[in-house]
């Protein structure tokens, strides 16, 4: 029998509340083509190419919707700024960032599958990791609770030696560094992109002060650059062992999946760790319409996200939580879904935006049942549920 599901308790918005987001246009500069899909193969007997999925329209949309959509008076602007060589080397290897110079120097590269460096690349890369950096900063400074760093290109799958899945620098996985550098000594990072989060998995594979928990459709491993296969039994090592966290859910999984994940899952293991700061690490390629997902979240799944994100980060961090932005690819829900999850966070006592394309019917019950089976597993082997 499939277990039931509980709901978390939600407060009304504060009225005080602001998101501090950072960003910097330089970021769109990051060209990554057109082609089949995310290929940049041209045939040569189709009349139409598209863009590569990860391109700069879905930032834009996502700009313009935060300063022009109903919660633009809860947002606060701050300019984003390019990362130190040095700041990128408190999670990556000097070997990875010389290859990535090396690959700027001579006007481009083909990383890996589907991840292009061109020209203004690694600049862009560059403002990206800063910005992230800078949000966690703020936070840390106490300049605001929330900060959300708007970023592209994406980050949560580079690992400290190699780029993967349209990603060359690990954004979160710099923040949460510097926050350790700061002296803060336990970090949650709750991964909801469709895809896992195996870079900044990899990155704090070995830590006791950093869980890392990925909520994603069950891909496995797509090839070299991504060896690691996101499945329940990859728990870390070492003192790291069981801060690791993966939530593999079948594909079709909708908002009561999610749900239920985040309350029977991601909850618990956030109040046995009770972290000083969160990171919510949030991709809306997870939503029904994404062309490189096959979940099925709507923009209120997004926003119950967002909500139990919040309370947590209120009970178990003083209110300190960074968003940082991955993937999410259609160029308008997209958009949409990023304004619901920031209705969330801020604890909206009623929607700000209606829904205006969800429509997908969802059978909870596979999610459901893998949910109650990962739970199982996790209450048998990690140490701190015992």
């Amino acid at each position: 029998m499939a277990m039931p599901c509980s709901e978390p308790d939600l407060k009304p918005a504060q009225k005080n509340d602001r998101i501090h987001v950072f960003w910097h246009e330089g970021m769109l500069e990051h060209d990554t083509g057109r082609g089949v899909f995310d290929t940049g193969m041209d045939p040569g007997f189709l009349d139409v190419l598209e863009n590569h999925p990860e391109n700069s329209d879905r930032v834009k949309n996502i700009v313009s919707i935060l300063k022009r959509g109903p919660i633009s008076p809860f947002i606060s602007w701050h300019q984003g700024r390019p990362a130190l060589i040095s700041e990128l080397l408190s999670f990556h290897t000097q070997e990875y960032i010389n290859e990535l110079i090396e690959a700027d120097e001579k006007q481009g590269k083909t990383i890996c599958a589907g991840t292009f460096l061109n020209p203004r690349s690694w600049y862009a890369a560059l403002l990206a990791a800063g910005s992230t950096i800078s949000a966690m900063k703020h936070v840390l400074d106490g300049r605001g609770k929330i900060a959300y760093a708007l970023v592209r290109p994406p980050g949560h799958h580079a690992q400290p030696s190699r780029a993967d899945g349209y990603c060359f620098l690990n954004n979160a996985g710099l923040a949460v560094q510097s926050a350790l550098t700061s002296g803060i000594d336990s970090v949650a990072v709750i991964d909801i992109d469709v895809h896992y989060g195996n870079g900044t998995a990899e990155g704090f594979y070995r830590s006791d002060k950093v869980l890392t928990v990925s909520l994603h459709m069950n891909h496995g491993s797509w090839g070299p650059s991504h060896p690691q296969n996101g499945a329940v039994d990859e728990l870390g090592e070492g003192e790291g062992f069981g801060y690791n966290l993966n939530i593999p859910l079948p594909n079709g999984s909708g908002d009561s999946g999610y749900a239920c994940a985040m309350t029977e899952l991601v909850v618990p293991a956030v109040e046995k760790f009770e972290p000083k700061i969160m990171v919510l690490v949030i991709g809306q390629d997870s939503s029904a319409f994404d062309p490189n997902g096959r979940q099925c979240l709507t923009m209120e799944g997004y926003r119950k996200i967002g909500q139990i994100v919040r309370e947590m980060a209120d009970k178990h961090s003083k209110g300190r939580l960074v968003i940082v932005q991955e993937g999410g690819y259609h160029v308008t829900y997209s958009a949409y879904c990023l304004h619901a999850t920031l209705e969330g966070v801020l604890n909206f006592p009623a929607p700000l935006l209606s829904d205006p394309i969800a429509y997908y019917p969802e059978d909870d019950s596979f999610a459901t049942r893998a949910v109650e089976s990962i739970k199982k597993y996790q209450r048998g082997i990690v140490p701190f549920f015992k």
